[in-house]
């Protein structure tokens, strides 16, 4: 009885609370409720405040924001649109992915009009960075390139990867979206200039907000169905008339002149032949040596000792000098310093596959002379001076190279004075002033690189029409030789000397070439931006 008393009690006393009746007497309050005559102050939010919080009458200056840890101390560059796109795009490249601001560009869309899919700028940006990687672009500027198509069609969040045979993209719009990743094979390479200069301009007008995305795709598949400037056998007198200034160089006369072009031109039409037939190509560089090699051994065996000799080393070598694979050396090499070094590899890769296919037709046919009882004395194989004769051979080389390599009619003059100046600057430093030739090498190729990058940047262009022709009377074609022929007379280290002395001269055009270029750069300050070198490097120090 008295519990059951005891809830009727506390749930009167509920339901008065609830009708907001006074409690009576003989109801008991919360032991938490304030006592009468006691009055507390009202509180000044509903949210009190910190026992940390400020004093009154105590200010403290506000401070800075803080600044990411990977945000530079000079602050983000901002890029404006009055530089080359090229140099723009360059800076992207080389800036980590978390620095990288979004630069301005100009409107390639109609007012209305819906923006281009994502897909299809992707699409786009990887066939311009596939034909300028089969044309022999370096993976930076394949790059850089690629850089400026996706932003000039509004795709800021993008990162390109270029290798030897893969390029690929990713565009991520924000964190929080999924990524879009497009990839393309580069199965074919190339030699067309002309091409290569077509998709510069193209690029180009693209960043300069001229051209929409479906007037680029249509300029890009009229490039495909452009033929080539010059025709095969316009290619195979190239070759030729090449070997021949290049035989003039090392020593040759007019008759060795004339021999060297047919046997240059018997192995470029051997090479087409094993071309058509479906040969790779370290069969059509092993058929396209033998023939150089054949005449000279048919010249020597035919002439007495001495000058039949002399000449047909001169032969032999200037049948190398349209072989040697200079534009991939070159390319290479400027993928290394780069910080390419995946590209890099796969390209000397190459150079070295390639030259091991001259190596094995040129010994081949020297080894058979050498067995039939053709003696070629590596004594006799002297550089004679004639300054005015070897400058005009310089010329004719660089000249004929510019058509080798499918170059347009206006790079070709520059670019055969550029090898001239080249020619002039390595006799006036070998041959007058004694100097090394590797040190002369250096010099003479780095005013290459130098007039063409400046060339190019003139021209809004790649520097490769300017630059990959003019280093042809540079090439190590006569240590190639000597080389060869030591492994063919059975002295090895006579042959590894020479060999090694080819690789470091060619090593040296290479460094040369790109360290040429990279002045050309350097002294060039690029408007908006904070530092007067135009882009940053990576620092490393101590191999870490």
């Amino acid at each position: 009885m008295g519990v059951a008393k005891e809830r009727e009690r506390h749930v009167a006393g509920e339901s008065t609370w609830a009708t907001g009746e006074e409690p009576t007497e003989q109801e008991t309050t919360s032991g938490f409720a304030v006592p009468e005559g006691l009055e507390l102050p009202p509180p000044e939010s509903d949210h009190p405040s910190s026992e940390f919080a400020l004093p009154e009458g105590l200010s403290v200056p506000p401070r800075e924001r803080p600044r990411s840890e990977f945000t530079p101390a000079e602050g983000v560059p901002a890029f404006g649109r009055g530089t080359p796109w090229q140099d723009r795009m360059r800076t992207m490249v080389r800036m980590p992915v978390t620095e990288r601001p979004a630069p301005e560009r100009a409107p390639v869309v109609d007012e209305g009009e819906a923006a281009p899919a994502v897909p299809r700028v992707l699409d786009l940006t990887l066939r311009i960075g596939e034909l300028l990687l089969a044309g022999g672009e370096g993976a930076e500027d394949v790059e850089a390139a690629m850089f400026g198509v996706a932003h000039a069609y509004g795709l800021d969040r993008c990162d390109a990867t270029v290798t030897f045979t893969l390029i690929s993209i990713t565009h991520q719009p924000s964190l929080v979206d999924p990524s879009v990743s497009l990839s393309r094979t580069v199965r074919r390479r190339g030699t067309d200039y002309t091409r290569l200069a077509a998709v510069f301009r193209l690029v180009d007008d693209i960043t300069s907000g001229e051209v929409s995305l479906e007037e680029a795709y249509g300029r890009l598949a009229q490039m495909r169905r452009n033929r080539h400037p010059y025709t095969k056998w316009q290619l195979t007198i190239a070759a030729g008339l090449l070997a021949g200034a290049a035989s003039t160089l090392v020593g040759g006369g007019w008759q060795v002149f004339l021999l060297a072009v047919i046997g240059a031109m018997v192995g470029d039409r051997l090479a087409w032949l094993a071309a058509g037939r479906g040969l790779p190509e370290f069969y059509q560089f092993v058929a396209a040596a033998m023939a150089p090699a054949l005449v000279g051994v048919v010249w020597a065996a035919s002439h007495e000792s001495g000058r039949g000799e002399a000449q047909a080393a001169a032969m032999i070598t200037g049948g190398l000098f349209a072989l040697i694979p200079g534009r991939a050396l070159v390319a290479g090499v400027q993928d290394g310093l780069t910080g390419y070094y995946l590209t890099a590899s796969a390209r000397l890769l190459e150079v070295i596959y390639l030259s091991v296919g001259i190596v094995c037709g040129v010994l081949a046919v020297l080894y058979i002379g050498e067995t039939s009882g053709v003696r070629l004395d590596p004594e006799v194989m002297t550089r004679a001076v004639r300054p005015a004769i070897q400058l005009g051979a310089a010329l004719l080389l660089s000249l004929t190279f510019c058509v080798l390599l499918q170059q347009e009619r206006a790079t070709v003059l520059p670019a055969t004075v550029n090898g001239g100046i080249a020619w002039l600057v390595y006799g006036s430093m070998h041959d007058i002033a004694g100097l090394s030739p590797f040190a002369a090498t250096a010099v003479a190729a780095g005013m290459v690189g130098l007039f063409g990058q400046l060339q190019s940047r003139y021209q809004f262009t790649s520097s490769l029409p300017y630059v990959t022709a003019a280093i042809g009377p540079l090439l190590p074609g006569s240590a190639f030789y000597l080389g060869l022929l030591g492994f063919a007379q059975g002295e090895v280290d006579f042959g590894l000397e020479n060999l090694l002395r080819a690789v470091t001269l060619a090593l040296a055009i290479a460094v040369g070439v790109n360290l040429g270029g990279e002045m050309a750069r350097l002294f060039i300050k690029t408007p908006g931006l904070t530092s007067p070198i135009g882009r940053r490097g990576a620092k490393r120090t101590r191999g870490f």
